[in-house]
């Protein structure tokens, strides 16, 4: 039997469980509101959507990993590449580009035409600071946090807020060495 390689985006996507997209969309529609009404300012709602990104991000990597069957990256681009064809398909069915790579290889953006999110969603004028999105930013910062690398992640274009796309911009701040819990040569 030959060795099983990496799948793609597409394949990942048509054997994952999905969920009605419009369901899910208005599920998570609930959860901004909810957030909106009890937290009252909107820089904590912020604060707290990527709060829960990134505590599913730290848990959907595992998922990710397993399913996809990719290897270790070699380098943050090639990290960045991954997250964006494979990572947001197989859990959003959606593609993203890679684009704006600073000269050291360690900022970039991560360009999404398309967003599930955003379906049927207005922001009124008392929410022109929401990030709307800011859960993917926190699932994308968990998600390379458990995998040895310290992000920053924040928001550079919003359709929500006029703009062509949605774009995050992804710095790496450091590379974490691995810490494995003993030795073996002892």
């Amino acid at each position: 039997m030959p060795p099983v390689g990496p799948r793609s985006g597409d394949a990942i996507f048509a054997n994952v469980e999905r969920v009605n997209a419009e369901l899910f969309t208005l599920t998570y529609g609930a959860i901004v509101r909810q957030l909106l009404t009890d937290l009252e300012e909107v820089e904590e709602v912020n604060k707290q959507l990527d709060q829960m990104g990134y505590n599913i991000g730290i848990r959907l990597i595992d998922e990710f990993l397993a399913k996809s069957n990719v290897s270790r990256c070699v380098d943050f681009k090639e990290t960045a590449e991954v997250i964006a064809k494979m990572g947001f398909k197989m859990f959003l069915g959606v593609t993203a580009s890679v684009t704006n790579w600073d000269a050291d290889g360690t900022c970039c953006s991560i360009v999404l035409e398309d967003n599930p999110l955003v379906d049927f969603v207005e922001l009124p004028d008392t929410c022109q600071g929401l990030y709307y999105c800011n859960i993917l930013s926190g699932v994308v910062r968990g998600a390379l946090e458990m995998v040895s690398m310290k992000t920053e992640i924040s928001w550079i274009r919003d359709m929500l807020r006029g703009d062509d796309a949605f774009e995050l911009q992804v710095k790496l701040l450091k590379q974490v060495p691995e810490e494995y819990p003993y030795k073996d040569d002892e």
